[in-house]
């Protein structure tokens, strides 16, 4: 069982329950997956560019990410139905509680310039979004190997009903949200 989870289920499961007076135990939210997101547009010209961010996501994340593909054509971007076009990965379980744990601890601090997360950025379901310019914050990416800078996105879903109860929830599991 990961540090985070035991965190959950010791401390902040029992004042969610306390805070929101629930009847239950099992109402109060938890932490549901958590999808990280690669979008590589310019893999259009050249392939090699989306193999290294699957091997970057794979060092991130610690599982292999699919190859999302085009839905439609643009011809505006030189974009067919079916090309190869980004990367995601779903983290759910330990593996998830693992990477947020490590995403709070040690990468978030590790952007520059950080004052905490927006916490405007729930979509009013109680799943919260967060962009992340640099992949070199995570400590398993090697500098030196690393051709160029991509971002990614960072979708923590919640079985939260309301924003306010997912930004408890996440605040308490240590989520540097701004002041």
């Amino acid at each position: 069982m990961t540090r985070l989870k035991e965190k959950y289920n010791s401390d902040v499961r029992p004042s969610l329950v306390e805070k929101f007076e629930y009847s239950s135990v099992m109402e109060a939210p938890k932490v549901e997956k958590i999808v990280i997101n690669m979008g590589v547009g310019e893999a259009v010209s050249n392939t090699k560019n989306l193999d290294k961010a699957v091997e970057e996501l794979t060092l991130i994340s610690g599982q292999k990410p699919v190859i999302t593909r085009a839905k439609k054509s643009i011809a505006a971007f030189r974009l067919r139905e079916g090309m190869p076009i980004g990367t995601k990965v779903t983290l759910r379980g330990d593996r998830m509680y693992d990477f947020l744990d490590k995403l709070v601890t040690v990468s978030l601090p590790r952007v520059r310039d950080f004052r905490g997360v927006s916490k405007n950025a729930f979509d009013g379901r109680g799943n919260y979004t967060l962009g992340v310019k640099e992949q070199l914050i995570f400590p398993e990416v090697n500098y030196d190997d690393v051709d160029k800078v991509r971002g990614m996105d960072i979708v923590i879903v919640t079985s939260a009903n309301t924003d306010e109860e997912a930004r408890e929830l996440l605040g308490q599991m240590g989520m540097p949200f701004q002041k």
